[in-house]
């Protein structure tokens, strides 16, 4: 069921982006990204682990620091860092032993990733086609 449910947001929530106008800013989809990087470190806050938030954080940098490159360079690095955290969602129960994450986070949050991955570089690859014209 979070498949279902995590396909469903992220199509609302691009949807909800494009008919309001909101992804029309390039910022929209990095930070997106960047929250989508922190969820883990609240898991591990709201546990009150921090040995775990400091792994986290690992991680977290990284894929902010990944957000800004796409943001300043190419939003094609950040269809990459959508879809790189979907692949960090599922190896990451078997990797850390966050005792914050729900047991239906992983599964959710791997298809709301690539979903909005996918999304972002369907609207990618249109804009490029449309300027083709």
């Amino acid at each position: 069921m979070e498949y279902l449910i995590g396909f469903g947001l992220a199509l609302a929530a691009a949807l909800f982006a494009r008919f309001t106008g909101l992804d029309r800013d390039r910022a929209f989809y990095p930070t997106v990204m960047i929250v989508i990087a922190l969820t883990y470190g609240l898991f591990a806050a709201m546990a009150g682990s921090l040995s775990v938030l400091a792994l986290e954080s690992v991680a977290i940098v990284g894929f902010i620091v990944v957000a800004v490159l796409g943001f300043k360079f190419s939003a094609w690095i950040v269809v990459a860092a959508l879809a790189g955290h979907g692949i960090y969602d599922f190896f990451h129960p078997h990797v850390l032993n966050n005792p914050g994450v729900p047991v239906w986070w992983p599964g959710f949050c791997l298809t709301y990733d690539v979903t909005a991955a996918g999304y972002l570089a369907w609207l990618l690859l249109r804009r490029q086609a449309d300027t083709a014209r």
